[in-house]
């Protein structure tokens, strides 16, 4: 009987910890419900390794308020030196929708890095559109963004 009730508190207790961190998060970060960014893929990666690698469980730093996964301890460091380097620009959402004035998902594997900043998009449909016009839409996503990153997806459709 002890070894289940503290079992049901360990559960209530990992949930308690998974919804807090979802909601640190806030809304100027595209991530999980448990407040995963990058749906756990290493953001120094994209640089280092010229590709998304998925981060390990045991790596990992927090970011206005999400937590990300690195693939190793050395892009640990670096993300922890300086986050808003690696960090994807607006919050992880979708670069195009976001010049667009709208919160899309950000798919991890449809990126691009430009002027040493990584970029999402919601799939490669939407990213070849972006690709007609990346600085434009990147400026206007950026006028774009200081009204929106602190709106809910939802309050903006």
């Amino acid at each position: 009987m002890t070894t289940f009730i503290r079992g049901g508190i360990a559960a209530v207790f990992l949930l308690v910890a998974f919804a807090a961190n979802s909601l640190a998060a806030g809304v100027d970060v595209n991530a999980t419900t448990t407040g995963l960014a990058l749906r756990g893929y290493d953001p120094v990666s994209y640089f280092k390794a010229g590709e998304p690698q998925a981060g390990d469980i045991n790596l990992t730093a927090d970011y206005k308020g999400a937590t990300y996964r690195f693939a190793t301890k050395e892009n640990q460091e670096a993300f922890q030196a300086n986050p808003a380097k690696y960090a994807p620009q607006f919050g992880g959402f979708c670069a195009f929708g976001t010049a667009m004035g709208y919160k899309f998902d950000g798919d991890p594997h449809v990126w691009k890095i430009v002027d040493d900043k990584l970029y999402l998009n919601l799939s490669k449909a939407v990213s070849k559109r972006w690709n007609e016009d990346v600085p434009g839409y990147i400026k206007t996503a950026n006028e774009k963004w200081q009204a929106i990153a602190d709106k809910a997806p939802s309050d903006l459709q």
